[in-house]
């Protein structure tokens, strides 16, 4: 994978091949939109550790450098505003195809269960289960359609799923620049950075089952 964002770094498809993955990500929980987001990142940041290795520190190396940081800024900015753009499309069908989806999610007692305690965090302000469930393994997917069935207002979602987009690129952008950086390219960054990002999303996803569980006893 990283030899393929390798060939394409520098150029808009990198940008393209990682939005698209995000916003089909809210559909398809299965999608590797993190590890996407991560290798793009350690590519980037392998190209600034590599410039340092052979000790170009001239003007063509610091223009090198600022390049790649500004690939690493628009990067993540890619990815939080595919993030909402995906939140927010599915958030508009769930809310038009509402009876449908609400049935979907009824014939899941869990589903059922996050469906209400988004639309009660939502109600009280509390829209930091959004965030949360941006980590969490299907959370986006089952937030952004909870939502709209819901019929929660876009002001009520919107902001906090921009933020739980931005919350999430940034950190996914981070593991992969700061391992790329320190150690290199090799399958060892890249590895390294997905283990973060999944032990991030398993933290979560117990802080979204504690209050069931509290409730439950």
């Amino acid at each position: 994978m990283l030899d393929d964002l390798g060939l394409l770094a520098g150029t808009p498809w990198v940008y393209v091949i990682v939005g698209v993955s995000v916003v089909l990500d809210v559909f398809v929980p299965i999608l590797p939109s993190g590890v996407l987001v991560i290798a793009a990142a350690t590519t980037a940041a392998g190209s600034d550790t590599v410039a340092d290795a052979v000790g170009t520190v001239d003007a063509s190396a610091s223009a090198h450098s600022g390049t790649h940081l500004t690939e690493i800024l628009c990067l993540a900015l890619c990815a939080a505003t595919a993030s909402v753009l995906g939140d927010m499309i599915a958030y508009r069908l769930a809310r038009r195809g509402g009876d449908r989806f609400d049935r979907a999610i009824g014939r899941s007692r869990r589903l059922a269960a996050a469906q209400k305690r988004l639309g009660t965090a939502l109600t009280r302000g509390g829209g930091g289960i959004v965030v949360l469930a941006r980590f969490a393994p299907a959370g986006r997917s089952v937030v952004s359609l909870g939502a709209g069935v819901t019929h929660r207002t876009v002001r009520e979602f919107l902001p906090w799923s921009a933020l739980a987009g931005l919350a999430w690129a940034t950190y996914s952008v981070s593991l992969g620049y700061f391992g790329g950086h320190w150690l290199g390219t090799s399958w060892v960054s890249p590895a390294l950075s997905v283990a973060a990002l999944f032990t991030a999303g398993s933290a979560a996803a117990y802080l979204i089952r504690r209050p069931a569980r509290h409730t439950a006893h």
